[in-house]
C-alpha cells in the first residue's frame, strides 16, 4: 500500500508556504519526495520559492508560469494563503472585504485554472484548498472571512465537477483551532484557546503534524475516488 500514499515525484505548489500549516505541508511534500515550489511574498528558507502578492489577480498567470519554470508543471496544488481581516460585521469595509475575497476565494480558482493544463496533460492532479470551521459555522469577527471560506466549500465542490474527469480531483481541508500567524489572536488569549480545545472531542487544540497526514493522503494515488470534499481536521470540534 505504500505506493498509494506516495508522492515521489510529484511535483507541487503550497502557497502561503512561508509560515504555518502552509510551511508544514511544503515541509511534509518535500520530505515524502515530491519536488515542492511555494508561494509566498517573502524568501524561503530551504524551499524553492516563487515571491509573489496572490491578491494582485492579474498576476496569477504570470505566477503560474513562473511556479511551472522551477521544476515543471505541478501536479498537485495547496492553496494554502489566506487573511483573516477580523472586522466585525458594523466595522467591514469595502478594501477589507476585496483582499479578503480576492485572497482567499478567487486566487485558487484562478491558480488552479491556469495550473490545470499541465494537470490534464499528466492524467494527474490534486487540488487541495483551505476551508475553516467558518465554512459552516460563525464566529465574532468573521463576516468575510467567513463569506469567503463558505465559497470555498462550493468553489471545492464546483472544481470536482469541473475537472474530475480528467484525473483531477478536487477537495478542501478545513483545519480547526492551529497555532499560525493567522490565529495568533486567538492563541494569545489562553482562555479563548482553552475553550476551544475544551470544545473538541479530543480535548486539545491541533498542532502543526495533525495537518501532515490529511495533507498528504489528498496528494496521493490514495484518495484518486475521493473529490468535491471537505475534510474537518478539527479534533471533532463540529461534531460537538
Amino acid at each position: 500500500m505504500s505506493a498509494e500514499f506516495s508522492v515521489a515525484g510529484r511535483i507541487a505548489c503550497v502557497t502561503g508556504a512561508s509560515s504555518g500549516l502552509g510551511r508544514a505541508i511544503a515541509d511534509a511534500l518535500q520530505a515524502a519526495g515530491a519536488q515542492v515550489v511555494g508561494v509566498a511574498r517573502r524568501p524561503l528558507e530551504g524551499l524553492a520559492c516563487v515571491a509573489a502578492d496572490l491578491s494582485d489577480l492579474e498576476a496569477i498567470p504570470d505566477i503560474a508560469r513562473r511556479v511551472a519554470a522551477v521544476h515543471g508543471a505541478p501536479q498537485i496544488l495547496f492553496n494554502a494563503a489566506g487573511v483573516n481581516t477580523r472586522e466585525t460585521a458594523d466595522e467591514v469595509t469595502l478594501a477589507g472585504w476585496r483582499t479578503t475575497m480576492d485572497l482567499n476565494l478567487a486566487a485558487p480558482f484562478f491558480l488552479a485554472q491556469a495550473l490545470v493544463p499541465g494537470m490534464r496533460a499528466a492524467g494527474y492532479g490534486r487540488i487541495v484548498n483551505f476551508a475553516s470551521l467558518q465554512s459552516r459555522r460563525a464566529f465574532p469577527g468573521g463576516i468575510s472571512y467567513g463569506a469567503s471560506k463558505g465559497g470555498i466549500a462550493q468553489l471545492t465542490r464546483a472544481m470536482a465537477e469541473a475537472w474530475s474527469r480528467h484525473g483531477i480531483t478536487a477537495n478542501a481541508l478545513a483545519p480547526g483551532f492551529f497555532p499560525t500567524e493567522l490565529t495568533g489572536p486567538v492563541f494569545g488569549d489562553p482562555e479563548r484557546a482553552a475553550r476551544n480545545a475544551a470544545q473538541t472531542c479530543i480535548g486539545r487544540n491541533g498542532t502543526l503534524e495533525d495537518i501532515v497526514g490529511p495533507a498528504v493522503f489528498l496528494a496521493s494515488p490514495a484518495s484518486a475516488y475521493v473529490t468535491g470534499q471537505l475534510l474537518y481536521v478539527d479534533g471533532g470540534f463540529t461534531a460537538k
